[in-house]
């Protein structure tokens, strides 16, 4: 019954008219705040709070579109006659954390705050949770009456913002948000100086240089009263506005922020779609999540190359492709295709780059360094950094991808979701990052 739910989800949104946003919703956002949690066995979706907020900064046309189907689904639907009237898509923190050991053992909730523009009449929400089988594992329905008296008003909260990158109307644009955390009032000089180097990374790669008058980038300077992310590995542990840390999941190098609920109340009065929390440490860290947001240390060496790559996933919903070897977690199971639109296990592979493909290529195609297992922050590869690009422009299917030395394939030898020694994304990240943006800014090619 729950996959039947989803696949009438999936053909609804995709097939669902196209309306006008004023024949639906009013300038302003509705802020959903769940809490997701469980265990690996079941899990659950409760509603928290709604908040109504100033402007409305997301997209105006493609609403009832579903782009990219993510691990997460909120369907809205208009009260009186039923229809479709907006799709939002996403993955979460907590089922990565599903994937975990400890998921087995012990019942854990997350928190998740989304914004949805606000409607001018009484809607029905429909919130959806997934598996890597596209099965759903948890749903939730709830309707909300614009004239509650307990949706909660707010608006400026104080905290300064300025713009790094102003392009246009947030109404035209993908308006993204830099939020400082383990930045202390003497260190917000820093922060701004940060927000400028991490923009220039990100424009400084294609296809988002050549899309830069595209995007709003404004940098929001949130205060902690200590400066850099706690780190439990080492007994360290900070007072920080998000309480970022290292050692998520207990893996050392997994530097995020559950405090999703806060990380909205600081962007209150921003205009914003896309969240990058910026730590203030030189030690390597960070983590990207599809619509939720990106964590990247601001200090490492790495830095810039990381920071794009982890941009790649919670912009664009692109997966890692990279492998661990003979992981003995099957991430990307062989009888569902991946909703990411850089791997593939072959499962429904005329849906993803085919088309991309020079003819008389071999499918699964073969290199010499098929079995590239590192990660992108210690990867070394022969050749000169020219040899290393040049290997990104190839389209195959390379096998080893998504953590997975066999049954998933990436598109390329070498790419920006691979190793951090080339410059610029393959062919389909590429497109695929390019096609988000028209989405993201209501443009039909």
């Amino acid at each position: 019954m729950k996959q039947i739910i989803l696949s009438f989800l999936i053909a609804l949104a995709t097939s669902a008219s196209a309306q006008n946003f004023d024949d639906y919703f009013e300038d302003n956002t509705l802020r959903l705040d769940y809490i997701f949690g469980g265990d690996s066995a079941s899990q659950y979706i409760q509603l928290c709070q709604l908040y109504k907020q100033p402007k409305w900064a997301g997209r105006r046309a493609r609403l009832a579109e579903t782009f990219l189907l993510g691990n997460a689904q909120i369907n809205v639907f208009d009260q009186a006659s039923g229809k479709l009237i907006y799709v939002h898509t996403f993955s979460t923190l907590f089922q990565e954390w599903l994937n975990e050991t400890e998921a087995t053992k012990m019942k854990r909730a997350f928190e998740a705050s989304y914004n949805i523009p606000f409607p001018k009449r009484p809607i029905n929400i429909r919130v959806t949770l997934t598996d890597n089988h596209n099965k759903v594992t948890a749903v939730m329905t709830h309707s909300v009456d614009p004239k509650d008296i307990l949706i909660r008003p707010v608006g400026d909260n104080g905290i300064p913002f300025k713009y790094i990158v102003r392009s246009g109307d947030i109404s035209q644009c993908v308006d993204l948000a830099i939020v400082a955390e383990g930045y202390t009032a003497n260190e917000m000089d820093k922060f701004y100086k940060d927000c400028q180097r991490a923009a220039d990374a990100i424009f400084s790669h294609e296809p988002f240089k050549s899309m830069k008058n595209r995007f709003n980038v404004v940098a929001v300077g949130s205060v902690s009263n200590e400066s850099g992310p706690s780190e439990p590995g080492k007994g360290i542990w900070h007072d920080t506005v998000l309480r970022s840390h290292y050692d998520t999941f207990y893996s050392d190098r997994y530097l995020t922020t559950s405090a999703v609920h806060k990380l909205f109340d600081l962007l209150s009065g921003v205009p914003f779609e896309h969240i990058i929390v910026l730590i203030n440490t030189s030690r390597y860290g960070g983590g990207g999540i599809y619509n939720q947001w990106m964590c990247s240390s601001s200090d490492h060496a790495t830095f810039k190359q990381v920071l794009v790559h982890e941009f790649g996933h919670s912009y664009a919903g692109l997966a890692d492709e990279y492998n661990y070897g003979d992981n003995h977690v099957e991430w990307y199971p062989a009888d569902t295709e991946p909703w990411e639109p850089n791997i593939t296990t072959l499962k429904d592979f005329n849906k993803k780059w085919k088309d991309l493909i020079a003819p008389g290529t071999p499918i699964p195609t073969t290199t010499n360094n098929n079995q590239q297992t590192s990660r992108p922050t210690n990867t070394q590869q022969g050749g000169t950094r020219e040899d290393l690009n040049a290997k990104t422009k190839r389209v195959g299917v390379f096998e080893g991808a998504g953590y997975m030395a066999r049954g998933a394939y990436r598109p390329a030898e070498l790419c920006r979701m691979n190793v951090n020694e080339v410059e610029d994304f393959c062919p389909v990240c590429t497109r695929a990052v390019i096609q988000i943006t028209d989405f993201y800014t209501g443009t039909v090619k």
